[in-house]
């Protein structure tokens, strides 16, 4: 059991590289995931019920301990995010398929990985949990009210159709989750190493299948795309700090609410696309998985280091 949460451990925090490496074959040998497009809502299912299965009732005490925290995260995911994809898309002047793939993604929830950058980052790892665990819970009514607000005017959208789809990939197998974590404690709690390889190998499978699908009108937008979720990620870092920063929450949280606001939950963006849109609108999403854990690492590790200088100068 050792092992497999070394294991567990090892893929979670090189889940970047796993990312990249994905989206290299899917972009070099587009056929190799071709299997996988059916199948994505079930794979972000399963990354679901496992971050359902890692929750407990205790988890959401932090919601009456600091409601203003976990409030203030919440509303910022859902504010600054998508009106910064809006600002991107409208100010860039972005093809159609890619302003609704950079929309979608920025009306997502936070995403799990989240959760282990605040920990390397030294932030609020209970408040990280709680702002993705809310946001999550919320993501069936607002991901697709804030998207069909936002991006109507390019595409035709049936926000009902995307309620549901979020309804059954993301809220149901979250509920799952959490009742298997109550009545079978002993159980998952055993198998929680694994569960960062099953999502991780979930994550790069629908990586690699949506940008083998968009290969050809990769080849014209891909620099494009990368440049625009740049952005929209820092930005949201940015931003994400700074709306701390204004409730005066203190600086663990600060971090932490940086973090939960420039990280998304991308495969749900690349499984929406792909089920209701072009594979190109899924590109975003497919691009921001591989690229916020990246910078997402790279802000931890600088915190990280920032916060062991404070404590050597105690």
């Amino acid at each position: 059991m050792e092992m497999l949460n070394r294991i567990g451990r090892f893929v979670g925090q090189t889940f970047a590289l796993w990312a990249a490496l994905f989206a290299a074959i899917g972009f070099f040998a587009p056929d190799t995931f071709k299997w996988v497009l059916p199948i994505v809502p079930w794979l972000l299912g399963i990354v679901m019920f496992g971050m359902g299965l890692t929750l407990a009732p205790a988890d959401f005490k932090i919601l009456c301990q600091h409601p203003k925290a976990v409030l203030a995260g919440v509303a910022a995911q859902f504010v600054i995010m998508p009106l910064v994809a809006y600002a991107l898309a409208v100010t860039l002047n972005l093809p159609p398929e890619i302003a609704v793939g950079v929309i979608l993604v920025g009306s997502c929830p936070g995403g799990t990985a989240s959760n282990v950058i605040t920990y390397l980052a030294k932030g609020n790892v209970a408040l990280s949990v709680a702002v993705t665990s809310v946001s999550t819970l919320l993501a069936p009514l607002l991901t697709p009210a804030v998207f069909y607000l936002l991006a109507h005017k390019w595409l035709d959208i049936s926000a009902a159709s995307m309620f549901v789809s979020i309804l059954k990939i993301v809220l149901l197998p979250v509920v799952l989750g959490i009742a298997a974590h109550v009545l079978f404690k002993k159980q998952t709690e055993a198998a929680a190493g694994i569960l960062p390889v099953v999502s991780v190998v979930a994550i790069v499978l629908i990586i690699g299948a949506v940008i083998g699908a968009s290969k050809p009108k990769m080849a014209e937008s891909g620099l494009l795309i990368l440049g625009v979720v740049m952005l929209h990620n820092g930005i949201g870092y940015l931003l994400g700090f700074l709306a701390a920063k204004l409730c005066r929450l203190p600086y663990d949280a600060q971090k932490t609410l940086a973090i939960e606001v420039g990280m998304q939950n991308s495969g749900l963006g690349a499984a929406l696309a792909a089920a209701y849109f072009t594979p190109l609108a899924a590109v975003p999403s497919a691009i921001f998985s591989v690229w916020h854990n990246i910078s997402g690492s790279l802000l931890a590790s600088y915190w990280a280091a920032k916060a062991e200088k404070e404590e050597k100068d105690l």
